[in-house]
């Protein structure tokens, strides 16, 4: 038998929260924003008024206000985002045991075994969107259907306050035409390298060649493909059940530009240590390294590199990304923003091809043992206890 699942999208999540205070909002184009004045001037979400002048999240103050020259800008209230989460949760909770964030105004549930009391998948649905409404004064979309993917490209399929059911009947129909872009999981570069193999929609993908896929994104070209023609298995995890992470990441919005190989070196190392730290506490390492880097006009590169073997160590990761930034980046030209993360992870306790010429253990052992004792000395006083030269030879406000 088919599992039922649905995934519940709380539709423009900020801007519809920031209306339940000010109803006023409601009537008038607006958005919530960052602050311009530590430069996080972007638009982090719009209500469907906003949406019509063609404003876009991410994008920066001034180009959604040359868009919508009336549009209300207002700042965002993030204990209230995190009290409707918890509310809106604890609803779902009232259906089943398997709720699953995806992100604040994201779920999915697995209502298998709730058509007994509640009926069907769509009247679950329904009746969700229907209490949400009444109860938050907030509005839901929610698809249904045999798996995760489908089911959040079900929710995506019409806003605001809809339900859509994707079947084994129909998902050919709805999900083939749609832009690849939309599949879950496919980014902005991934879209990209599969717009230049002609591979433009859903379908597209589907009907690919794994082989083709594989050459073209690696491990996650298989994955994409499986996606793509229903066969996501994924479980919904049990309230309280500890998300395994899938990547670890961490970025900087500079109070000045970055300019030259000393200041990426600063940034970078600050980067890692935190990337670094985080992967050691989950107990993974990591094969993949990622970098992002904006200059002042908002422009974005992204490199990543694979490594021959799992890495944990701060070093490592740190040197990778070094290597990226100087071959992608020149250093006459300032940088905003610089991310650093991690992907395709391993457990730290699985088994480590060693190299035959770097003595019996690749000369990781030693180094995990000082980063181990590093560690300790932060969790023990804190993370400023211990740190790199490099940071102790810059200002706090150089590079905060």
């Amino acid at each position: 038998m088919d599992r039922v699942i649905l995934h519940c999208d709380c539709n423009s999540y900020f801007a519809s929260v920031e209306c339940i205070d000010r109803p006023e909002l409601r009537e008038v184009p607006m958005a919530v924003c960052g602050d311009p004045e530590s430069r996080h001037g972007i638009i982090l979400a719009k209500n469907e008024k906003a949406k019509k002048f063609g404003v876009q999240t991410a994008e920066t103050i001034w180009q959604a206000k040359r868009k919508c020259p009336d549009l209300v800008l207002v700042p965002p209230s993030r204990d209230k985002y995190g009290y409707y989460c918890e509310k809106i949760n604890a609803l779902y909770a009232e259906y089943t045991d398997q709720v699953e964030r995806f992100s604040i105004d994201e779920s999915w549930l697995d209502v298998t075994g709730s058509a007994k009391l509640f009926g069907d998948g769509k009247a679950i649905a329904d009746e969700l969107r229907r209490r949400v409404r009444e109860e938050f004064e907030l509005t839901i979309s929610a698809g249904v259907s045999f798996n995760k993917v489908f089911a959040k490209l079900g929710s995506d399929y019409k806003k605001p306050d809809a339900t859509t059911c994707v079947t084994r009947e129909n998902y050919k129909e709805l999900l083939f035409p749609l832009p690849v872009k939309d599949m879950l999981f496919v980014g902005p570069t991934a879209a990209q390298t599969l717009n230049r193999a002609m591979i433009f929609t859903i379908g597209d993908l589907a009907n690919a060649p794994v082989d083709r896929l594989t050459a073209l994104l690696g491990r996650s070209g298989e994955t994409l493909h499986a996606y793509a023609n229903g066969l996501d298995t994924s479980p919904v995890r049990r309230i309280g059940e500890n998300d395994p992470a899938r990547s670890i990441s961490n970025s900087i919005t500079f109070r000045r530009d970055l300019l030259g190989e000393e200041d990426i070196r600063t940034g970078l190392l600050m980067l890692a240590e935190s990337v670094g730290y985080r992967m050691r506490r989950e107990r993974v390492r990591a094969r993949t390294v990622q970098v992002q880097i904006k200059d002042t006009n908002l422009r974005v590169i992204s490199r990543q590199e694979t490594l021959k073997a799992p890495t944990g160590l701060t070093k490592d990761i740190y040197r990778t990304a070094l290597a990226l930034v100087l071959k992608a980046w020149r250093l006459d030209q300032p940088i905003r923003l610089l991310s650093l993360g991690v992907v395709n992870f391993e457990d730290e306790n699985a088994p480590v091809q060693l190299s035959l010429f770097d003595g019996a253990d690749g000369g990781k052992a030693r180094s995990e043992k000082l980063q181990s004792a590093i560690d300790g000395i932060r969790e023990r006083f804190g993370k400023d206890a211990i740190s790199a030269a490099r940071l102790l030879d810059k200002e706090e406000d150089d590079i905060t």
